[in-house]
């Protein structure tokens, strides 16, 4: 038995083994990446619990704009490798940034040197924001991505709490401890006999909205009153 957390550790293990039951958790395209055949059948030896829903990627603009009224042009950031998902986040994000009137621009990122020019170019452009694709890349790169946003005095959205909580702007995302708290039955199941191709792919149920007050005061932002109320978390 495998319990494998991420996109790049679970395709590690899968060039491994098609016989070892693996769990995974914190999957954004188990589907796309070729892992299972699908949510509800997955096929094979991989089971799991993805991490997101490609359209939260509107939702992420949504509350960038709600922030800064004045958005007017939005850089989304990915690293091809760790988040090779990260187009179908566009896809989300594409419609809604055209009906807004805000211009998207989308950044590939591979090292530090990558993120600080994307990070100059968007802050570069008028009432401009950033967007950070959820990837092993960019959190492992969370301090930097942040100190850069602070830096440029860029408003930016990421997907998980724990960035917001470092220092980020904001997060919206799924409540990923839930999301470990869910694996152990599936576990459970394949040790009494279950085969994991028979257990479908479970998707996120709880979504946290954290806003950091520090940072929209260093950055000279007022949050807005409704949005302080939706907030599950607020940093001071």
């Amino acid at each position: 038995m495998i319990v494998a957390n991420g996109t790049l550790l679970l395709a590690a293990v899968r060039n491994e083994t098609s016989t070892i039951p693996i769990v995974f958790v914190v999957v954004a395209d188990p589907i796309g990446q070729g892992f299972v055949s699908s949510f509800a059948h997955p096929g094979g030896n991989i089971t799991g619990f993805t991490s997101f829903e490609f359209a939260i990627g509107a939702k992420w603009l949504e509350l960038l704009k709600e922030i800064v009224p004045e958005l007017g042009r939005v850089a989304f950031i990915f690293n091809p490798e760790a988040g090779p998902f990260a187009e179908k986040f566009v896809q989300s994000i594409e419609p809604l940034a055209h009906s807004l009137g805000v211009r998207l621009t989308v950044t590939p990122i591979r090292d530090a040197g990558e993120i600080d020019r994307a990070l100059v170019a968007a802050s570069g452009q008028p009432k401009g924001g950033l967007i950070v694709s959820p990837d092993a890349f960019t959190n492992a790169n969370r301090h930097l991505i942040i100190s850069l946003a602070a830096r440029y005095r860029l408003p930016a959205i990421y997907a998980i709490r724990f960035l917001a909580a470092d220092g980020g702007l904001l997060s919206y995302g799924p409540e990923f401890y839930e999301t470990w708290r869910r694996a152990p039955s599936y576990v459970d199941k394949i040790l009494k006999g279950a085969s994991p191709a028979d257990l479908p792919i479970q998707q996120p149920t709880k979504f946290e909205l954290v806003i950091n007050l520090k940072t929209a005061k260093a950055l000279g932002l007022t949050i807005p009153p409704q949005l302080l109320d939706r907030a599950d978390e607020l940093i001071e």
